[in-house]
This record gives C-alpha cells, sequence and structure tokens, in this order.
C-alpha cells in the first residue's frame, strides 16, 4: 500500500508549491515511483513539475457524454472511463501525473471524484507514494476524496485569515471521521518574525505546527517565468524548508 499525502487549505496558500517540492524531494531521495494527483478544478501542477498533460478526467467525460468519444463496441461507460483514465496518466521522472480538471457541469463534480477516489484505491499497490493537490476550500473534505491519508498537511499563509481556515480543515476532516493518520500545519510565505504574532491563532487550531516555509524570491522568479518548480536549486530556501518538513512528518 503507498504513503498517501495530502495537501489542503484555502487559495494561494501555497499548497502546488508544497507539491511540487515534495515530489521534487522524493523523486531526488529514489523513492518513486509516485502517483501525483491534482485534484484542483484550476490545475496547474503540472506546470510546477514540467510534465505535459493531454487530457483531464473532466475533459475525458466531457467528449463521452457529449458523444465525442463514442464508446467501443462491447464495453461500458464505466469500463470504457476507467480504460481513458488509464491512458490519460502524464509521465514524468518517476512521476506519474493524473489531472482531475474542471467540473462535468454547474455545481457537479460528484462523479469525477468518485472516479479519483476509486482510481487512487485500484492503483495505489503500484506506487510507493500518493500525493493528492486538493482544490481550494472544504468541499473535497466532504466528498471524501481526501480519505485513508498517511499525512495530510494543511497550509496556511502567515495571516490569521488563513490560520483559522486551517483550523476549520481540522474540525471538518475531525467531524467526518475521515481516515486521516496525521494532520499537520504548514505556513508558508513566512516573513521575519511574523510566526511570533501568530502564535496564539496557531493554537486555537488544534493543529502541530509541522514547518514554515519562507517566503521565496526564487520561487517567484519561476513562477513569474514559468519555469518547473522542481528545477529550483537545492539551497533554495523553500527546497530547504520542505526537506525539514519532511523529515519532521517522517515523509522522507
Amino acid at each position: 500500500m503507498a504513503f498517501t499525502i495530502a495537501i489542503a487549505g484555502k487559495g494561494g496558500t501555497g499548497k502546488t508549491t508544497l507539491a511540487a517540492l515534495l515530489i521534487r524531494q522524493l523523486t531526488q531521495a529514489g523513492k518513486g515511483p509516485i502517483l501525483a494527483v491534482d485534484a484542483d478544478a484550476n490545475a496547474n501542477l503540472h506546470e510546477a513539475l514540467g510534465i505535459e498533460v493531454e487530457d483531464t478526467i473532466a475533459d475525458i467525460m466531457s467528449r463521452i457524454n457529449n458523444n465525442l468519444e463514442p464508446l467501443p463496441a462491447g464495453m461500458t461507460k464505466d469500463q470504457y472511463l476507467t480504460f481513458r483514465v488509464h491512458q490519460s496518466l502524464a509521465e514524468g521522472d518517476n512521476v506519474d501525473l493524473l489531472v482531475m480538471g474542471g467540473p462535468e457541469g454547474p455545481g457537479c463534480y460528484c462523479y469525477v471524484n468518485n472516479l479519483v477516489r476509486g482510481f487512487m484505491q485500484e492503483l495505489s499497490n503500484n506506487y510507493r507514494y500518493v500525493l493528492m493537490d486538493n482544490e481550494a476550500g472544504l468541499e473535497h473534505l466532504s466528498r471524501r476524496t481526501t480519505q485513508n491519508v498517511d499525512v495530510l498537511l494543511v497550509t496556511s499563509d502567515a495571516s490569521a485569515r488563513g490560520i483559522r481556515s486551517a483550523g476549520r480543515v481540522r474540525e471538518l476532516a475531525e467531524s467526518l471521521s475521515l481516515e486521516i493518520k496525521k494532520m499537520y500545519l504548514v505556513i508558508t510565505k513566512v516573513v521575519n518574525d511574523s510566526i511570533e504574532a501568530l502564535q496564539d491563532e496557531i493554537q486555537k487550531t488544534g493543529l502541530v505546527l509541522i514547518g514554515v516555509i519562507p517566503q521565496d524570491d526564487q520561487v517567484f522568479q519561476y513562477d513569474l517565468k514559468g519555469k518547473p518548480l522542481v528545477e529550483l536549486p537545492n539551497d533554495a530556501p523553500a527546497v530547504l524548508a520542505v526537506t525539514k518538513i519532511m523529515q519532521q512528518a517522517d515523509i522522507l
């Protein structure tokens, strides 16, 4: 069974950056193969990983539902979807990437989530690690996409609002009795002594602060130029911080 890592948090807190750097460190340590799942409708993990994606699950479903991709003779819709999802896996350096894509209809994301959940369960034995970059907010928890997780990293920026949002992630996960073995707080975009001013808010979340990621100009420059974050140098502050977080969380 794969060691499963999930990342949750409100938008703009650096979930995808964290996901990409976790994968970077795992692959560099020879911990592959890794299944990465971009479960955010605004998918951009492939850019951070430098992997080209041809299909998303949502795109495949849209073509099938609109009869733009007819079912082969003798195959049910579910059988064909499973086949096409396998085909949609984008391959990187010791990493396979599955991209969920946008919802298949107004406000409808349930079937896509069910597919991803089933697909991850099916494939988990083929990978040493599974890493899920979830969409912003809390809905993925209520849809139970994030479950059977070894480590859930809840991200927040260095703000009281962000940390309160992280606390709500913990509350919802516990109220749903999701199967999450360990849950930690990661604070991103940290400058100067901002963590000291947030200690009271951090304590209220009920989460263990596993580490902080500093505001890193190199990450900003790579994003600005569209360069994959996995190409960041080993001494980049964000890379060093994520490595320490992984060691503290017994991921690496």
